[in-house]
């Protein structure tokens, strides 16, 4: 039986539906990892699960005497309270639906107590002076106070520093209760995830797997769906010429046939569009020198505590450089030293000549939210000039997925994704050579995460990024500075990966030691039929060779069965075990042929 279940629930904000009468079970222990596209529904879905807001149809109901907590997405302001009294609000109604049992002031004490304890946090402080992720920790051990049954988490790793992160996921691994989560963080999203639900168009797709099947299987599902819209489209067309062919063709006209064409055509109009990806171009200035900055021994301390101790690094025009450390240690501090923004207590730096920097500010403060989207962007222009050519401001807003609509909205209105994304198109349409990015991954979904990716890959100037995402550190920097404690500031080469093993390997670890250093096992024999003196075929191996094509010819007009079957629009709308069945056969198919195909060569090469 189910902790939680979401029957037929439906709801919009007055436009077209964000849930289009979805259902969903939660069942104890289980870590769901909720995906959608930004703005696809997501946090509504975890507040209506979490009861803050109510469907417009259907219903959430819990069985008894469960308990739902729910760490929001924004870090509040101004709470002029302790830590202490911050988390003991959790044990309180959280809005009307929250029914929660009657606490004794001692109960409270002694569970606001133990929390903080589990959490490494001192009640006393003040809440509002802590850092963003001191917040965000203080946060969700407010969500946990009451020990809840159900855990949601919107965006858990905002703000987090690496070494939290890696504690949180540890942390998270060992609750006992179940888990719904959104996040942007690969590694999180994949060391965590039991299960994966999406939320896309409307609808809900449970996918019953980890977070790297689903990767598989939603390129299959995606493949699937064109080839069958493609094909709709087509005989659409076809039965669109036949009912313009005029005086002779309607005297034979089939009024059954008619009947169809006006069904497809409401069906095709009724289609849900995909969201589009955004278009990213960053505006680019005139080439910097090839040196950008030179730092000699540099240090930096405020008061008695030490920033910087005798750093030295040379940065050059293209490189892409992460900066990665515990919150608070002075990475924003850093970067202005290197960008000539601060003078270093102690050393030297020499900057690069014709440096135009770009500076992306993880908290958006550069955003006016009494403003509308245009007016953030266009600041009183209706043209703007990217890369040479004139685009006006609407078109150049749509790239960042703001409609027309949208773009005269205020920016209060919007999403942290819409912010984020507000604040990119506010900065590319600048000149640069320098990008120094600070938490640019913060609420932006997948598909905007890699073409941001690629962006500052190709980008020919240079990257100064400060992130805590690992999979992101990875895929885009070449070196990383690393603050290690006590004013300790190296560079690494490679990414965050890479700064993990050579760390190891300088304090004499041997984890993650590179596979061309282990040494490989002597006279390892070769694959079966690939011996260097091949023998003829056997009569049985004969047969088999004259069998294998129409074996592989049987599993491909399978495989076609299968995609036209999970490109059906009802098909995701099936149970979780039915969807199962056919994406696991169509991926054990894909493997045999696979594997058939290479049998097939090999007793071809023998023949």
């Amino acid at each position: 039986m189910p902790l939680l279940s979401v029957r037929e629930v439906g709801f919009a904000y007055g436009g077209p539906p964000l849930l289009d009468h979805v259902s969903l079970d939660i069942d104890r222990g289980e870590r769901i990892g909720l995906l959608g596209r930004n703005g696809a529904g997501k946090s509504t879905l975890l507040k209506l699960i979490a009861g803050e807001i109510h469907p417009d149809d259907g219903e959430v109901w819990r069985s008894a005497n469960t308990v739902v907590s729910r760490l929001v997405q924004d870090v509040p302001s101004g709470q002029d309270q302790t830590i202490a009294e911050v988390v003991a609000h959790g044990m309180e109604p959280q809005n009307k639906s929250d029914i929660v049992p009657h606490w004794e002031p001692w109960e409270v004490e002694q569970q606001v107590k133990r929390v903080l304890s589990q959490m490494g946090l001192e009640g006393t402080q003040r809440f509002d002076v802590l850092s963003s992720g001191m917040k965000r920790r203080a946060l969700l051990a407010q969500a946990l106070v009451r020990r809840p049954d159900i855990l949601l988490l919107d965006e858990p790793t905002n703000h987090l520093d690496v070494d939290t992160i890696e504690w949180l996921e540890g942390f998270l691994q060992a609750f006992p209760g179940s888990l719904m989560f959104v996040t942007h963080d690969r590694t999180f999203l994949q060391k965590l995830a039991t299960r994966i639900v999406e939320v896309d168009m409307g609808r809900l797709f449970d996918w019953t797997c980890d977070y790297p099947t689903f990767l598989k299987r939603k390129e299959l599902a995606i493949e699937s769906e064109e080839k069958q819209n493609a094909e709709f489209d087509r005989k659409l067309a076809v039965e669109e010429v036949w009912i313009r062919q005029g005086i002779k063709a309607r005297r034979t006209r089939n009024e059954g046939r008619v009947r169809a064409l006006k069904a497809m055509r409401e069906q095709r109009a009724q289609r849900r569009k995909r969201v589009g990806n955004i278009r990213l171009e960053a505006a680019e200035a005139e080439r910097s020198g090839q040196l950008v900055s030179e730092a000699k021994r540099i240090s930096f301390s405020f008061g008695k505590h030490s920033i910087v101790q005798d750093f030295s690094t040379t940065i050059i025009r293209g490189d892409k450089i992460g900066v990665i450390g515990p919150n608070g240690a002075g990475k924003t501090t850093l970067l202005k030293i290197l960008l000539g923004q601060l003078e270093p207590s102690s050393g030297t730096v020499r900057h690069g000549t014709n440096l135009q920097v770009v500076y992306f500010d993880q908290l958006r403060e550069q955003i006016d939210p009494d403003q509308t989207v245009e007016e953030n962007v266009a600041e009183g222009q209706k043209t703007l000039v990217i890369n040479g050519k004139n685009r006006h401001i609407y078109g150049y807003l749509q790239d960042f997925l703001f409609s027309p609509e949208r773009a005269r909205q205020p920016a209060r209105y919007l999403s942290g994704g819409e912010r984020n994304r507000l604040l990119l198109a506010r900065l590319f349409k600048k000149p640069s050579n320098v990008l120094v990015l600070d938490e640019p991954t913060n609420d932006l979904d997948s598909e905007s995460l890699e073409l941001l990716e690629d962006l500052l890959v190709n980008y020919p100037g240079t990257v100064l990024l400060v992130s805590h995402d690992r999979s992101f550190l990875n895929n885009v920097v070449t070196s990383t500075i690393a603050f290690l404690g006590n004013g300790d500031v190296r560079e690494f080469d490679g990414g965050y990966d890479d700064f993990v093993r050579q760390r190891e390997e300088a304090a004499g670890s041997e984890v993650n030691r590179p596979l061309d250093l282990q040494s490989q096992p002597a006279g390892k024999p070769e694959k079966a039929g690939r011996t260097a003196t091949a023998k003829k075929l056997s009569n049985k191996e004969q047969r088999e060779l004259e069998a294998l094509p129409e074996v592989i010819a049987a599993s491909e007009r399978r495989l076609a069965e299968l995609q036209t079957m999970m490109g059906q629009p009802g098909f995701f709308k099936q149970d979780a075990a039915a969807i199962a069945a056919v994406t696991s056969e169509l991926e054990q198919l894909q493997l045999n042929m696979a594997k058939n195909f290479e049998r097939w060569e090999e007793l071809e090469s023998r023949a």
